[in-house]
């Protein structure tokens, strides 16, 4: 077995080398500079940064939503430096959830029909009972028939995680996921989210700026000016 089969049985996602430069009127500009770090299966990782660090784009490079100038990302075991847009869509329908700071429904269906469109999409047949199941734990059965123009901040981004959640994804990515909340829902959203992530040993990538929310994670990479100036488990000892 090769030295990166065997680490890709204990990390879900690794991190090697990773860079991202665009092009401006300036010239080029980077924003992520020689990045490398693992991510064990079923851990939860907060990253950190000031505004403009590069954390969100490094979210976007792992989650293969934009690819990178530079370097690897393994997603449980798949390149996505070798794959293509159709073929990361794929893996992301197959293995990863998402909650924006936006809540990113659809307005055009209701609680219940947004979460059960990834699990349509993904072609699985019980899409509505794991949609009515999520919908449940999240607190919102009597409002799946709503509209999000009918819901309020917190319930849509209820409704974003019982959708993140569907299908039962490998491995979580939110960014900001409380940041447009008071803080009342807020702490609700954050212990939903950390509540059915321990329930589903998912791996979840936390994108925030709350310090406090950043410590609910086993682990904190911090990204500042594009470059990783700290990761929580260099101090322990570092098996493998």
């Amino acid at each position: 077995m090769s030295h990166m089969s065997a680490l890709s049985q204990l990390n879900i996602i690794q991190v090697n080398g990773l860079s991202k430069v665009v092009s401006t009127f300036e010239g080029e500009l980077s924003i992520l500079s020689d990045i490398s770090f693992n991510v064990k299966h079923g851990e939860s990782v907060a990253v950190v940064g000031t505004s403009g660090s590069g954390k969100s784009t490094l979210l976007s490079l792992l989650a293969g939503l934009d690819t990178a100038s530079s370097g690897e990302v393994m997603l449980d075991g798949e390149p996505l430096h070798k794959l293509d847009e159709e073929a990361r869509a794929a893996l992301r329908a197959a293995k990863v959830g998402f909650v924006f700071q936006s809540f990113m429904l659809v307005q055009s269906l209701t609680a219940l029909e947004n979460v059960m469109l990834p699990a349509e999409l993904a072609g699985e047949h019980d899409a509505k009972e794991q949609a009515l199941a999520l919908l449940e734990k999240v607190g919102l059965s009597h409002r799946i028939d709503h509209y999000p123009s009918q819901l309020s901040g917190g319930e849509q981004q209820r409704v974003a995680i019982a959708r993140a959640f569907v299908g039962s994804p490998k491995i979580l990515f939110a960014d900001e996921p409380s940041a447009n909340l008071d803080s009342k829902n807020g702490h609700m959203i954050e212990s939903l989210l950390f509540d059915l992530n321990k329930q589903n040993g998912t791996t979840l990538i936390l994108v925030t700026h709350d310090e406090a929310l950043a410590q609910k994670c086993e682990r904190i990479i911090q990204i500042e000016a594009g470059e990783l100036v700290h990761n929580s488990t260099e101090e322990m000892a570092n098996v493998g």
